[in-house]
């Protein structure tokens, strides 16, 4: 009987400074086989692919073993949500028409299994940079998209795929969270029914209590802690999949 809910996010599937990208892929989908028969819906946080642009009748290649289980799952009655992410905010209609997944381009605030939670990427609330501020209104606008749209695949996915290569050069950023933190408890001051806040983005592994009785997770990434957030009614567990 599927009776969990389940978060991941940030595998960042089909990423140039991944060092084996396939091995990524294949230890997703062996998870998904490790959890199909309990879970009621996946909460895909954001950025599971490093870069997701539609054209009307053209999507990226490749992640066929990711995308194959995901259609598996769906048609085995699990629900699929996709969160839009600073890597792969395209999503205009493949995922929901070929695997019936629900698309969310802003956070959301449900109630699942008796408790209420706030979900999103984790960059909707991030002001702590001005210039990243303009990138994503930027990459959110309707008529940017159409003109970025005229452009030719063979130069857009290159030079995408590149601008997130020269990005992680350095590795990743050490984030603290502390911003997220800030945000939530100031939510909880005018919403006080949130129960749990779930983001991803930061790639860091944080479970923070949030008096009185809230909690805020930052579940890690399928880059380097291979890491998930299992919900089943009564506990909330921060997670590493192990082969």
């Amino acid at each position: 009987m599927k009776t969990k809910v389940y978060f991941a996010s940030d595998a960042h599937l089909g990423a140039r400074f991944l060092r084996d990208p396939l091995a990524v892929e294949k230890r997703l989908v062996r998870w998904f086989d490790s959890i199909k028969d309990e879970a009621a819906a996946i909460y895909f946080l954001g950025d599971m692919f490093d870069y997701w642009y539609e054209y009307k009748y053209v999507v990226p290649k490749g992640f066929v073993r990711f995308l194959g289980k995901l259609a598996e799952l769906s048609d085995a009655g699990t629900e699929l949500h996709f969160f839009t992410g600073n890597h792969d905010v395209w999503l205009f209609g493949y995922l929901e028409k070929e695997i019936g997944a629900h698309i969310h381009r802003d956070v959301l605030v449900a109630d699942l299994l008796g408790k209420r939670f706030f979900l999103g990427h984790g960059d909707e609330m991030d002001r702590r940079s001005r210039s990243y501020r303009f990138l994503r209104a930027l990459f959110r606008n309707r008529f940017c998209q159409i003109l970025y749209s005229g452009i030719h695949p063979r130069w857009t996915f290159g030079f995408a795929l590149g601008w997130s290569l020269r990005s992680r050069k350095g590795g990743l950023k050490e984030e603290t969270g502390d911003y997220l933190v800030d945000f939530a408890s100031h939510y909880l001051l005018q919403h006080p029914d949130i129960d749990y806040f779930v983001f991803g983005h930061l790639h860091i592994l944080l479970d923070q209590a949030l008096p009185p009785t809230s909690r805020l997770l930052v579940i890690g990434d399928w880059m380097r802690h291979f890491s998930y957030v299992e919900w089943d009614g009564g506990q909330l567990s921060l997670r590493r999949f192990k082969d």
